[in-house]
């Protein structure tokens, strides 16, 4: 056990502060090596370790990916968002269309790739209108988070509940469709409240972005996605269905399947199978039971109390190594489909407080870097009020 805790412990501190000091070890190769000195110091044996890799989620984030990367290469995002900047009439049209179109799309496809696509053309869009980008900038990372929570598709870690739960992806929609669409309009509010003065000001020029489309490969891409999220609906199995629709996409003359596999994010793919090994593991030799004593998360059973469990640690760790751990907890809990609904609703809205809170932020942050720089202070004038107010909103509709 104790060696369980050491490898555990150094895993998540690398996890948390997203790369280890001294040596060039980020949070995707921290689970790895975590995961290979789990089996080598005989924690678990290989075999036992291969089993803890749960396929059924690698797979479900594949075919995803393979279809939003065909989507990518179609310029379909950018369209879209194009096609709003050119009927913005003033800054808060744009902030609006912007906010509606990143957490649509966020809750059909994964939020991390809506940011990875959009944010170019923010910066595009807002050099060209003469206003500053920063409003847009953390409107799009922030309801792309929110946006994400309606789906078992919207991120990486409602497709691990998805398929550690069980849930049908038509009740997952009905409990948390409402808190996004809600959600989304606090996130307007916050973004328009804090930068009242900027967007009161009309645009310096106005700007007709294009956008190149490949109508072929959109249609068909679309038409998969569809059938996709129509099986989602029906009840089919997630993880068999996405994985079969992105590999109808790959029969194909146009597209040669080396240009699709470059869109996969395979780091998020690779830091999932070793975070795996590296909980399961710390899980069988009772790191995770002791570390649940001590935070007494066990005693969190009610919306309120859990939501704050899973904020905190989200915050700390991530939220996809948060919920890794705590889908280990909640079937023993007395009402596990609340519990499974309110840790994706909790991990999701809460990965908005800081610019570390989740993935999507820092693509956004990160692109943005060169161009229009966003200090830690800057994103809590933002992250601050959402989190909270979402949380909040989330919390009593689930109740």
């Amino acid at each position: 056990m104790l060696t369980a805790a050491i490898i555990f412990a150094a895993t998540y501190a690398v996890v948390a502060m997203g790369r280890a000091p001294g040596i060039r070890l980020d949070r995707t190769g921290a689970a790895v090596v975590g995961a290979a000195l789990m089996v080598a110091f005989h924690v678990v044996t290989p075999e036992r370790a291969y089993a803890m890799v749960d396929l059924g989620t690698l797979v479900l984030l594949f075919g995803t990916m393979v279809i939003v990367g065909h989507l990518r290469l179609a310029g379909f995002f950018r369209w879209v968002a194009a096609a709003v900047a050119r009927r913005a009439a003033s800054p808060r049209q744009l902030l609006a269309g912007l906010v509606a179109v990143s957490g649509a799309l966020s809750a059909v496809f994964v939020n991390d790739t809506i940011c990875l696509a959009l944010t170019p053309l923010v910066l595009e869009v807002t050099s060209a209108l003469g206003v500053r980008a920063t409003p847009y900038l953390l409107a799009l990372a922030t309801a792309s988070n929110i946006g994400s929570s309606a789906t078992l598709t919207g991120n990486p870690q409602n497709m691990l509940i998805g398929v550690a739960s069980g849930m049908h992806y038509r009740a997952f929609f009905a409990a948390l469709a409402p808190v996004a669409l809600l959600g989304l309009v606090i996130d307007f509010l916050v973004v328009a409240f804090v930068y009242r003065r900027e967007l009161a000001r009309p645009f310096a020029a106005r700007v007709e972005p294009r956008a190149r489309l490949h109508p072929f490969l959109t249609l068909k891409s679309l038409a998969a996605a569809v059938a996709m999220i129509a099986w989602f609906f029906a009840g089919a199995n997630v993880s068999m269905v996405a994985f079969t629709a992105g590999a109808a996409l790959l029969l194909t003359r146009r597209v040669k399947p080396e240009k699709v596999f470059l869109e996969i994010n395979w780091n998020l793919l690779t830091l999932f199978a070793g975070l795996f090994v590296v909980v399961g593991a710390a899980r069988e030799a009772g790191v995770t039971g002791a570390l649940f004593d001590l935070l007494h998360a066990r005693e969190a059973q009610g919306v309120a109390s859990l939501t704050a469990a899973v904020a905190v640690l989200s915050n700390l760790v991530s939220n996809v190594p948060a919920v890794m751990l705590f889908a280990h907890l909640v079937p023993e809990l007395p009402d596990p489909h609340r519990a499974w609904l309110t840790l994706a609703m909790a991990s999701t809205l809460a990965g908005n407080l800081t610019v570390l809170g989740s993935i999507a932020n820092l693509i956004v942050v990160e692109g943005a870097r060169k161009v229009c720089p966003i200090g830690f202070r800057e994103y809590l004038k933002v992250g601050i009020p959402v989190t909270l107010l979402t949380l909040v909103a989330g919390v009593v509709l689930m109740r």
